[in-house]
Formats: structure tokens, sequence, C-alpha cells
């Protein structure tokens, strides 16, 4: 009985403790505030989120704050609806990629920085890893808070280069040459059929990782006043020599037709040797497959070069935001960056229960990011990389890519006519959004 009113006692401190470390904004102080924040679909960030809001609300008794999901593929157009309307939430989650138009459209406010426990917008800056908020910055000043931002490096299956009469720990890809023959020398097909992928591209991911295959080369996907399309032919004919030659229509190694790679890696069923994902792959690994996540089977390397890389250039990242409404009042404007401070401030317990990774100083210096399997090999390519391009038409140049590397891969068109029709339909895509 007494051991059962200790542990009552204690959790009671545990939580009393818990709303103790949530602010409280003295200006909210006996005024009623309601706070709704729009984000999308996330099983395991809701319950989260929903226990850092029932603190905040707790230390902040007035404050009332709604917290609404929505499916990824409806929360944009759920917002510019709202938006139109002139009813959008106080807080708000977009895509790195879908940023711009709210800001160019001034429905996003400013950091509040005083809210966030920083001086300035430079001093917010020096808490992330540099780049962090690219996305959302204009002339100074910055306009959202990064949920998660996310690179990819190359996840190798150790157990099956060695199937192959390979040691990965020797023969990993280091240049993209190396990923053709290493695939080569991995690869089974029953007939046309592909029964085992050396590796396999990330086809939801144009911009992270076939971009910067053209800007090793020295190409570009839009130049840097944001006028001009596809610049650098030589190197954007290379790499869709590249794409057409490992496709069905070349050397028939991997295809976006198949299981996507991550998931088949994870699985580790001698399916996949070698995918591209984030670091949040490794959680999902433990959850879904934790004897492989366990074993000594697998690793992590950098992204790939090209032998005759111009520059060295990582996986492009991407990730989402969270934003301010520029309509809502000042007082809910406070209290909205002072929510979402106390929220991102849980680095560690995103990363471990949701899978996503803050591009935090804090999180990146933590013993428990650190005692992740090969994150130092994240963090360094994430130290050199850039963000996906988040200009004009950004997710519209998405489509015109991923027609232009599967018109070659699965039709077998040359690549002179993708790069022109890609061209073309980039261009466009820049001019109409003038």
């Amino acid at each position: 009985m007494k051991k059962a009113i200790v542990s009552l006692v204690l959790l009671a401190l545990t939580a009393s403790l818990a709303v103790a470390q949530a602010p409280v904004v003295a200006a909210a102080k006996g005024k009623n505030v309601e706070i709704k924040l729009w984000t999308h679909d996330d099983a395991n960030r809701g319950p989260l989120e929903k226990q850092f809001i029932a603190e905040f609300m707790a230390a902040n008794p007035t404050v009332k704050i709604t917290y609404s999901s929505y499916p990824s593929g409806k929360i944009l157009e759920t917002l510019t609806t709202a938006f139109a309307a002139n009813q959008g939430p106080d807080i708000f989650n977009v895509a790195s990629g879908s940023a711009i138009p709210f800001l160019d459209n001034g429905r996003v406010a400013p950091g509040n920085y005083k809210a966030v426990g920083v001086k300035n917008a430079a001093e917010l800056e020096a808490s992330y890893q540099p780049g962090s908020f690219e996305a959302v910055k204009r002339e100074g000043d910055i306009y959202g808070m990064p949920l998660e931002l996310t690179n990819m490096c190359l996840y190798v299956n150790k157990k099956m280069f060695a199937e192959a009469g390979l040691d990965a720990e020797k023969d990993y890809p280091r240049t993209w040459e190396d990923v053709m023959a290493l695939s080569e020398k991995i690869v089974k097909r029953n007939g046309q059929i592909i029964t085992r992928r050396g590796f396999d591209f990330r086809y939801d991911a144009y911009p992270n990782t076939f971009v910067p295959m053209v800007e090793q080369l020295g190409g570009q996907l839009v130049s840097k006043d944001g006028k001009t399309a596809i610049l650098g032919d030589e190197a954007w004919l290379k790499v869709l020599q590249y794409v057409k030659d490992f496709g069905p229509a070349g050397k028939n190694l991997g295809s976006p037709t198949y299981t996507a790679a991550r998931t088949e890696f994870d699985k580790n069923t001698g399916l996949v040797a070698m995918s591209f994902s984030g670091l949040y792959q490794e959680a999902r690994m433990k959850a879904s497959n934790p004897a492989f996540y366990n074993s000594k089977d697998w690793m992590v390397v950098p992204f790939p070069q090209w032998k005759n890389s111009k520059k060295s250039v990582p996986a492009n990242y991407s990730g989402h935001y969270y934003m301010v409404n520029a309509q809502s009042a000042k007082l809910e404007q406070e209290v909205a960056w002072t929510l979402l401070n106390y929220m991102l401030d849980h680095g560690e317990q995103y990363l471990e229960k949701v899978a996503i990774v803050q591009p935090t100083q804090k999180l990146d210096q933590s013993a428990f990011y650190k005692s992740m399997p090969y994150s130092a090999v994240f963090s360094k390519d994430f130290a050199a990389a850039k963000i996906v391009y988040v200009g004009k038409g950004s997710s519209r140049l998405n489509t015109c890519l991923k027609e232009a590397f599967e018109s070659v891969m699965l039709a077998g068109a040359e690549p002179k006519a993708a790069l022109d029709k890609l061209r073309k339909d980039a261009q466009a895509v820049l001019d109409s959004e003038d």
C-alpha cells in the first residue's frame, strides 16, 4: 500500500514538473485566447503534439488550442481554400516546396523572436543547422519553424553484398559508376522481371536525388535569378542517359514499377541491396524489423558522386515548416510562436516516437542522436547540402522532372528529346508564375 502511495506521489510530481516546463505567456493571463492549429495527418506525431499542447494549456489556463489534422494530400488544398476566404488557422504546417505562395501572398507572420526565446533572427538561425530556414526567410526575417528537414544517404545491405562475393565495407559505392557496376553484379531476374535489385532510385524524390546528380556535373534546375530553367545541357544529358541505361529500356536494373526500394530494404528479404532514405528510416526499420536493425548486416554511406564531378553535391533536403497566420491578432501570434517553440523543443521525442529529424544544434549534439547508427553520416552530408528548389512553380517543376526521367527510363525516349521537352515545360512553368 505504501509503495502504491509513493508511486502515485511520484506520478503527481512528474506530471507537475511536465506542466511546469511549459512556458507561461504573461500577456495572455486573464484573457481568453483561442488558437487553431492545422497540420497533416501522422498517427504517431498527433498524440505527441497533443501531449505538448495539453501541457501548454495547463500552464496557460485561459488559452484554448484546437488541433486539427488533414490527409497529407489534402492539407494544402484545405489551407489554400481557407486562406482565400480569410479564414486560415493561427498555426499551419506546409511542405518546404509549398511555403512560397503563402509568403508571397502575405499570409505568414514574421517570427516573434522574444516569444521563441532569442534576440533576433540570427540567434534563432544559430540554434539550427545552417540553411534550415532558407525556404522561409525573407529580407532577414524568418517566417516559419522547421518541423522536420530530411536529407538522404545510401543504405547498404552488407549480407547481400557478401552473397554476391562483395565486401560492403570495402566495395560500397562512392560514385554513380560504382552504383551501376555493383547493381549489375547483384541483380537477378526471371526473364525480364527483376527478382533481386542491387539498387533502385527514390522515385518520389526527383528534386532530392536526381537534381543533385545534375548539379554535381555543373547543371542547374533553375538559374540563380529564377528566370531560366534547365541550364547545363551536358550535365542533364549525362544523367538522363544514365537513368535510361539503368532502367528497363537499358540494363534493366530497376524501375518505378517495383515496390519502393526502402520498403523492401527494411524487410531484409533479399530483394534490394541498396536504397536511399533519411535517418528516419532507421526508426522505421527498428519498429518493423528489429532483428535486422540490431544486426550487423546493414550500413549507411554518403550520397554518391560522379567520377568526374565538378563539385561535391550531396542529396538535397526537404521537409515541413510550421507557420503563423499574419491575420491573427498580435496576442494570438505571440501565443502561437511560444507554443511552437515549446513543441519543437522536444527534438529527441519527435525522433524517437515519430521518426522525424528536426535540424537543431541541440538535437545534433545530443547523446540520443549520436547513439543512432550512422547519424554522423547524415549530419556530414546535411552540412554540405541545400534545400530542394522552393521558388516559383516548384511543385509543377517536380512533375516536369518526373515526366522527363520516366520517359527515358520506361518509354526509352532519347535523352536529347526528353531534355528539350523538359526545358520547354519547365520554362513555361517559370514564365506562367510571373
